[in-house]
């Protein structure tokens, strides 16, 4: 496990790695206006038991989060990375299960806001290529607003070998190209699947669209060339989620 440590910044990451059992919190930067709030929104838990708190102005913290122009919001906190979980243990334990992969998706905003979607309608896991991913971007940590310490994160060497192992478990790959054909809410989305996402602008490398067993699109109005990446995979995750509670 790498116990190298990093910053975090924005009242929804900091609060939500205070809650994390599992995520180690060296030391939290607070303004006292930021110090009542976690207080009041955890009026049950002492949230800063265990941890070195140390209080500061919001000019002060400004440091933390000029470089990358975002709000720190009175929140910054010092942690060290989560365990990396093992993509193939995981599926040997799970059935039906809906898996994203990200194939050439770098921007930390985008990755954040994903994620934060995935976990809102209850997608288990993300696969990246782990050379691309983030993993210790404030934008990234401020983008999912706390959500990548609920989210399973896969980091893998290499795309196109991960997406070859899991067709032979009994996976399904459904590639999002807006040149497909076929509309995603014209499936019935049973079993195990794969949801592949190409980067912004350049889409899925064409090696890696010649894993998927099929090329899927999201309707939209012509006028409109295409949708953000968080966004187009925010619709994807709402249907495939309303399509599991109507059948449960």
């Amino acid at each position: 496990m790498n116990k190298s440590s990093f910053f975090i910044i924005g009242q929804h990451a900091v609060i939500e790695a205070l809650r994390n059992p599992k995520r180690r919190v060296l030391r939290v930067f607070l303004t006292e206006e930021s110090k009542k709030k976690i207080h009041k929104k955890n009026p049950n838990k002492n949230l800063l038991n265990d941890v070195k708190v140390f209080y500061k102005t919001k000019k002060e913290l400004d440091k933390y989060s000029t470089k990358e122009n975002l709000q720190h919001q009175g929140y910054v906190a010092e942690v060290e990375h989560l365990q990396k979980p093992i993509l193939k243990d995981y599926i040997k334990e799970e059935k039906n299960i809906t898996l994203i992969c990200l194939d050439g998706v770098t921007d930390p905003r985008n990755i954040g806001s994903l994620i934060r979607s995935a976990i809102s309608f209850n997608i288990e896991g993300v696969i990246i290529r782990e050379r691309s991913f983030p993993r210790e971007s404030k934008l990234m940590y401020k983008a999912a607003s706390g959500a990548i310490e609920y989210m399973k994160i896969f980091e893998v060497p290499n795309i196109n070998s991960t997406l070859k192992n899991l067709k032979e478990k009994n996976f399904w790959v459904y590639g999002f190209d807006g040149e497909a054909e076929k509309n995603f809410t014209d499936l019935s989305w049973n079993g195990k699947n794969i949801l592949l996402f190409g980067s912004e602008g350049l889409g899925m490398h064409k090696h890696t669209s010649k894993y998927a067993d099929f090329l899927v699109k999201i309707e939209t109005n012509k006028k409109v060339e295409s949708l953000n990446i968080s966004n187009s995979a925010a619709i994807v995750f709402h249907h495939l989620d309303y399509l599991k509670k109507r059948n449960e």
